[in-house]
């Protein structure tokens, strides 16, 4: 008797335990592995399954421009590497706005685009470069590498935990995509040149300094404030009918000197700020 009434009382445990977390719904969502988030609909919160397609699938593309990228400079290919970067910065421009304009914004797609810009704008470039150049130099240039990969790394950390604690007008460090701009935009300008000590330094010059402006705090323009929307005058279509014009007269040495300005420019304005602050307090 004694043992039938444990056996009762374990039964009817269990079935208090599965009756509990069925009305949760804990059980079922982790059974099912579904993506499920809290979303506030009128204040209230609500609990949504499933992922939205259009924003993800475009993340899912600049991941695997990414990883084409890393692929092709495997091969030997890198003007197709260095191009794919370039495809993935268009991509990641893309899924957010997309995101926003459609209210499909979640949780997952910011990790999910935080993922894929790792890839993309942290190890593809720095494999690019690594295959195309510092592989030649042994530990000293996977140790350049590996100061890039980290800086993309960490300043992708970094922005995560200030989204929204920042003035959005700067982003603090220099932005992992124009890093791997100016990464790719080498490549792609002197990728049908034989290798020359002056071109390894550059190398090391640039993929080494963008990793470390990543990670620094200096202060580059954002350009979020520019309005899009506004009115214009006539004569502005003609600048960018201009821009377009200059950009495909040659793609790789415009976008790598104009991407490379604007990773110089953090520590121009820097400096300059600090002189103007030296001479105000000597004042």
């Amino acid at each position: 008797m004694t043992d039938e009434k444990k056996q009762a009382e374990t039964q009817a445990e269990k079935k208090d335990v599965r009756g509990q977390s069925d009305a949760s719904g804990h059980e079922h969502d982790i059974e099912s592995g579904e993506v499920v988030e809290e979303e506030l609909v009128e204040g209230a919160p609500v609990r949504r399954k499933g992922i939205y397609l259009l924003p993800n699938a475009l993340t899912t593309a600049s991941l695997f421009s990414g990883f084409y990228a890393i692929v092709s400079a495997a091969n030997g290919v890198f003007d197709n590497a260095a191009i794919a970067i370039f495809v993935s910065m268009i991509l990641d421009g893309l899924d957010g706005r997309v995101a926003r304009l459609t209210n499909t914004q979640s949780k997952f797609g910011e990790e999910y685009d935080s993922l894929a810009d790792m890839v993309a704008f942290g190890v593809a470039p720095g494999m690019v470069a690594f295959f195309w150049s510092l592989n030649n130099l042994g530990q000293v240039g996977w140790a350049i590498t590996f100061i890039y990969v980290a800086g993309a790394a960490l300043r992708l950390s970094r922005f995560n935990t200030q989204i929204g604690s920042m003035d959005k007008k700067f982003f603090v460090g220099l932005p992992s995509p124009a890093a791997a701009a100016c990464v790719a935009g080498l490549v792609w300008c002197f990728h049908i040149m034989e290798p020359a000590s002056w071109l390894t330094l550059m190398t090391i010059i640039v993929v080494g300094g963008c990793g470390v402006l990543m990670v620094s705090n200096i202060l580059y323009k954002s350009f979020k404030d520019l309005d899009m929307r506004g009115r214009v005058p006539f004569a502005a279509i003609l600048l960018v009918v201009l821009m377009f014009v200059v950009v495909a007269l040659d793609p790789a040495t415009v976008l790598f000197s104009g991407f490379l300005l604007y990773a110089l420019s953090g520590p121009v304005f820097a400096l300059f700020r600090k002189s103007r602050r030296s001479s105000g307090e000597s004042a």
